[in-house]
């Protein structure tokens, strides 16, 4: 019995054990200030000051898209409250919205995220590697297929390390790159900033303008709905779930707005076509290639919670392996992906379309989840999410129809609404070009709560 209880210790640097199964309140640990450091970490990501650029681009102001930047980072509140579930089941945040949508009902969302997940691991991966090339470049091993092969390995070998190990792992590896990734960007900041040009643009953005902004800055912490449960699910029981709240939200918030603007500031001095180029280009040449190293630093810190949920995410779709060798699936796609991604450039400008229209079933997702979560006060039957047939959260042939019904309603809604590459809505013109995707949660959350009408015959005994 000893020898069982010591391999599922989640320790750093050893294989964690568990996968979706519930964590044992015995082998809970850690605090919210966890949280900080890992939402903290993987957002330090150049993806940030792409997004920035992006609203610059789009007609804003230094002033109006900075705004956008700081708003947009208080969704980090409803992506840390998402994981309060987490830490009442011991389980993954996939699991646990078998509640709202029925054990069936979840499959496609599953799927879908399993895609996001990968496909969001794969733009990281390129950025670090196309970083990393250039970074090869200039200390003198010169360029083509082999060099930017090899900087693929590395960022790749970079990732899936940390991932494999699992839970404990990520979170201390999450938190020490964030100590040097701070510091860097930190002085990153310091060059950009100053010379920002902060005069209103000629013309008035208007609506089309200020949706498609909180669209790019919006779309990268909608798609961590579906994980946040899986960095909560090892804090003991006891942990304050407004600490939890309030830790992961300021971690998220500080890096993305921080990143956010400095990529604001620097679209107003540069061209940020290509932004890895366009940043480099405002900085003093001894920082250009420790400039390189965030840039691959902050794409690693983000793959590696990415391609870690893809694992449980592998399981949740009931693949019958354990997390560790479930990861290797999701390691091989992201390999190929990434190889497509860095030598037909046609797939890297696919991909980056399919992942922001995809958002269509993810705002609407995470409506439902989140209004179901706070209809239930957190309050779940822990076994009946991994009971199937036999479990409360069956509901009719698997299927939960006011979860049903009410993604269908907020898919329906970012359908017609939708600006993409991809597809554009039928109401994008009568609106004025206006973007409103990410309100179909908000049409769904709603749907959900008129449909779900009496909450005391609703939500299980605690």
């Amino acid at each position: 019995m000893g020898q069982q209880e010591t391999a599922d210790v989640d320790e750093v640097f050893r294989v964690e054990t568990h996968g979706i199964d519930p964590i044992p309140d015995a082998e809970r640990h850690g605090s919210a200030k966890d949280l900080f450091w890992l939402w903290f970490g993987s957002n330090l990501t150049f993806t940030y000051v792409i997004n920035g650029a992006l609203a610059v681009a789009f007609g804003l102001s230094f002033w109006q898209a900075a705004a956008v930047v700081v708003i947009s980072g208080l969704s980090f509140f409803a992506v840390s409250a998402a994981g309060l579930s987490g830490i009442r089941t011991g389980t993954a945040t996939l699991v646990i919205s078998r509640a709202a949508f029925g054990v069936r009902g979840n499959f496609p969302a599953g799927v879908l995220n399993w895609v996001v997940s990968i496909g969001y691991t794969i733009v990281n991966t390129v950025v670090g590697t196309l970083a990393l090339e250039v970074f090869f470049a200039e200390v003198g091993l010169g360029g083509g297929h082999l060099v930017r092969g090899l900087a693929l390995g590395v960022t790749l070998a970079l990732t899936f390390a940390v991932a494999m190990w699992g839970h404990a792992t990520v979170q201390f590896a999450e938190r020490w790159m964030a100590y040097v990734l701070a510091a860097g960007f930190g002085v990153l900041l310091v060059f950009v900033l100053p010379g920002a040009d902060t005069a209103a643009p000629a013309a008035a953005p208007g609506l089309s303008g200020w949706s498609l902004a909180f669209v790019v800055m919006l779309a990268g912490p909608f798609s961590y709905l579906p994980m946040p449960a899986d960095y909560t699910r090892y804090l003991p029981r006891t942990t304050s779930l407004k600490s939890i709240t309030w830790m992961g939200a300021l971690g998220g918030f500080v890096s993305s707005v921080a990143l956010g603007v400095a990529g604001v500031a620097a679209a107003t001095q540069t061209d940020m076509t290509d932004a890895v180029a366009g940043a480099e280009s405002l900085l003093p040449g001894w920082f250009q290639p420790l400039f390189l190293a965030l840039v691959l630093g902050g794409s690693v810190t983000n793959s590696i919670i990415t391609l870690y949920s893809s694992s449980l995410n592998l399981q949740v779709l009931g693949i019958p392996w354990s997390r560790a060798r479930a990861i290797v699936i999701s390691a091989a796609v992201t390999a190929l992906g990434s190889l497509a991604a860095l030598f037909l450039t046609d797939f890297t400008t696919s991909l980056l379309s399919f992942l922001s229209l995809l958002i269509i079933v993810f705002a609407p997702w995470g409506g439902v989840f989140l209004a179901d979560m706070l209809l239930r006060r957190c309050r779940y039957d822990a076994d009946a999410l991994h009971t199937g047939r036999e479990g409360v959260y069956w509901y009719r042939a698997g299927y939960h129809p006011a979860g049903a019904a009410a993604l269908l309603a907020g898919i329906v809604f970012a359908a017609l609404t939708c600006d993409s590459e991809l597809w554009t809505g039928p109401l994008v013109a009568p609106l004025g070009g206006a973007d409103l995707t990410l309100l179909g949660s908000v049409v769904s959350a709603l749907t959900y709560w008129a449909l779900v009408r009496r909450v005391s015959s609703y939500v299980p005994a605690a």
